[in-house]
């Protein structure tokens, strides 16, 4: 008797993919300690073993997510925009406006990814807070590298400096943002931000 071939197929990884959308999701909107196992199970549509055998801990899970996800999402929001905009200073303020147009869309905040796992777990574990501060570290030279190549004045003589205080000022004001549930904490850094750029 001929076996009927099963519908399911082996596809590792689509269904780490799938675990690591939910996580991030999950992570974001209840954070890292509110944030159930069995719950990421059931929105993965995976099962407990698959999800273990790709992440034996949450914490592998958590540090997966930082590098592959929020990793992914500073880079897509942050410094590609700086690089690609016809000056840096130009790229920062974009970033702020472009944050600033999403949350008002949306209609709510549910503030940095890098920023509430910072705030969360940076005491709690060294591998998370070494995680999150190389994440830090990463945008930070990117916008130091283009304000650099730009010769922008405004930046002189410590363009690492200022690219701290525009990655302090965004992530302060979107823990604001946060709180209030509205943006005006970024609006007001980003007209702080020109001024300081002109």
């Amino acid at each position: 008797m001929a076996r009927t071939p099963s519908n399911r197929t082996n596809d590792p990884a689509g269904l780490r993919r799938r675990v690591l959308d939910a996580a991030a999701r999950s992570f974001q909107a209840v954070g890292y300690g509110g944030a159930s196992l069995h719950e990421l199970v059931r929105e993965a549509g995976v099962t407990g073993g698959a999800l273990h055998h790709h992440f034996p801990t949450k914490k592998d899970l958590v540090l997966a997510v930082i590098s592959e996800r929020v990793s992914a999402e500073v880079a897509e929001t942050w410094i590609k925009t700086v690089q690609r905009a016809p000056s840096g200073a130009e790229g920062i303020l974009q970033v702020f406006e472009d944050t600033i147009a999403v949350l008002d869309a949306k209609g709510s905040v549910s503030g940095c990814p890098l920023g509430n796992l910072a705030l969360e777990l940076s005491l709690a574990d060294e591998d998370v807070r070494g995680a999150v501060a190389g994440e830090y570290a990463v945008w930070r030279q990117a916008i130091a590298e283009r304000l650099t190549a730009d010769g922008a004045a405004f930046a002189q003589p410590d363009p690492d400096a200022f690219a701290n205080v525009v990655v302090a000022m965004f992530s302060g004001a979107m823990g604001i943002a946060k709180a209030e549930q509205k943006t005006a904490a970024l609006a007001a850094c980003a007209h702080q931000l020109r001024r300081m750029m002109a």
